[in-house]
């Protein structure tokens, strides 16, 4: 950094993000505390420790090959180009550990890409990362209470590091072939994270069926209260508040919008390099989780779950143009979105008999999916950053969500689902189930606790 603007610039980026990734960080704690509090007494311990472990094991794969899938294949590869050579993004490249810029020492780097990601690549890392557990964890509520540890973590890995990537590197950067040939826009990760997300659980539910005493004969479901509504209802907080990093985290923070002209223009952009502002999606973050709110209260008819769920389904369905829209189509759209998934959650419910213990499917995937397609209707004509690619259109976003939801959401974790059950390696044992997968803790715990007492009763006669 040969001078002191450059250098603020850059600084004040590398911190941005560090912050963005602190906030992220409790959407997590937020997700951890929710299904533990959804999760009865006897699972509670499994429930934890299956969401918590996602983090390091999803930590070394995106480090080992998620952040180059994210780079190595926007083109596709074959649709709009080749592979792309992303050496900053490989595991044992120079910058992909402590690096303070200068010039490269080998490993295909030019000192263009020293000067830019030498501070910020760990940075711009850890940011896709904290998405990457966030993708894992959708997962984790959807199943918990029957799911083996080990299966769960494989699914974590191959959504967390492998195909929400290549989603984001097709939709969710500047030169992705879908932003290039359909005009995709989805600034905060609508159906980048939620609607694959969402598209990955229902897969994995259908190959691993219902709680034991979920559905009656009669194919109606019965209620499984959460143990813990405190619980739950902090923890959807916090992944509220962990949102605001998420959603700061899409955006680069200071950037020459408009280099070709005479006069420079800097502003935060969107991760497409569109123009936005931090006022800009304050207010429609606001707006769009007001509507959930409001609408989850009207449509579950109070119901604690379904009212603090909504708001974040409002959220998630605004997620999409929420860098464009007015306050007030956000409102709309939020509480839009969040009728449309509790409905629908029903419906799927009791017709397929489909066992979602947390409503993630719902709350993530069908918000997700509508929010995309909605997108393509209020923003319809609206120009991306480059001129010569496709616009933004009804079609271009449909295609775009069936791309997200099915095709890089359902479809591979169909078909792990359906090996990893072949192999009889996907569901508990039934008895295991019954008694509850924190049986031999709870064993454990009682005969600890009999043992003091008894301690205590001895020592008490013998001082007598």
């Amino acid at each position: 950094m040969d001078n002191e603007l450059s250098a603020l610039t850059v600084v004040f980026t590398e911190f941005y993000y560090w912050i963005c990734i602190v906030l992220m960080f409790l959407i997590h704690v937020g997700f951890c505390l929710y299904e533990v509090g959804v999760s009865r007494r006897k699972n509670m311990m499994h429930t934890l420790m299956k969401n918590a472990m996602l983090i390091p094991l999803v930590t070394i794969t995106f480090y080992f090959f998620g952040w180059w899938i994210y780079f190595a294949v926007q083109n596709g590869p074959g649709i709009t180009g080749g592979l792309i050579e992303a050496a900053w993004a490989t595991p044992w490249n120079e910058l992909m550990g402590t690096h303070m810029g200068g010039k490269p020492h080998g490993g295909g780097l030019t000192g263009d890409d020293t000067a830019l990601w030498a501070r910020l690549n760990g940075v711009f890392w850890a940011a896709f990362l904290l998405f990457s557990w966030t993708a894992g964890s959708i997962l984790s509520g959807a199943v918990i209470e029957r799911i083996r540890s080990g299966a769960f973590w494989i699914f974590a890995v191959l959504v967390g590091s492998v195909t929400w990537v290549i989603d984001a590197a097709w939709g969710w950067s500047a030169d992705g072939w879908m932003v290039q040939v359909l005009g995709y826009h989805d600034a905060y990760a609508s159906g980048v994270i939620h609607a694959i997300s969402g598209g990955s659980a229902l897969a994995i539910l259908y190959h691993l069926g219902p709680r034991i005493g979920r559905f009656r004969s009669d194919g109606s479901p019965r209620n499984f209260p959460p143990q813990n509504t405190w619980l739950v209802v902090i923890g959807l907080f916090l992944i509220y508040t962990g949102f605001w990093g998420f959603y700061a985290a899409c955006n680069v923070p200071i950037m020459d919008v408009d280099p070709a002209s005479d006069r420079a223009f800097f502003s935060a952009t969107t991760i497409y390099l569109t123009p936005t502002t931090l006022s800009a999606i304050t207010f429609n973050f606001l707006m769009s989780l007001a509507g959930g709110l409001i609408m989850g209260y009207f449509v579950s008819k109070g119901d604690p779950y379904w009212t603090f769920s909504g708001g974040l389904a409002g959220i998630i369905t605004a997620s999409a143009g929420n860098d464009l829209y007015h306050p007030m189509q956000a409102l709309l759209i939020g509480a839009f979105g969040t009728f449309c998934m509790y409905k629908l959650h029903n419906w799927v419910e009791k017709r397929f008999r489909i066992d979602d213990a947390v409503g993630a499917v719902a709350v993530h995937g069908y918000a997700g999916v509508i929010g995309v397609i909605v997108a393509g209707f209020v923003l319809w004509g609206y120009p991306g950053a480059n001129p010569a690619y496709a616009p933004i259109t009804p079609w271009g976003q449909t295609l775009g969500a069936v791309i997200m939801f099915f095709v890089l959401g359902f479809l591979p974790c169909y078909v792990l689902g359906a090996i990893l059950k072949k192999l009889g390696i996907l569901r508990i044992p039934a008895q295991i189930e019954i008694a509850g997968l924190d049986h031999v803790a709870i064993q454990n715990e009682t005969a600890d606790a009999d043992e003091l007492a008894q301690a205590e009763i001895d020592e008490a006669r013998a001082g007598s």
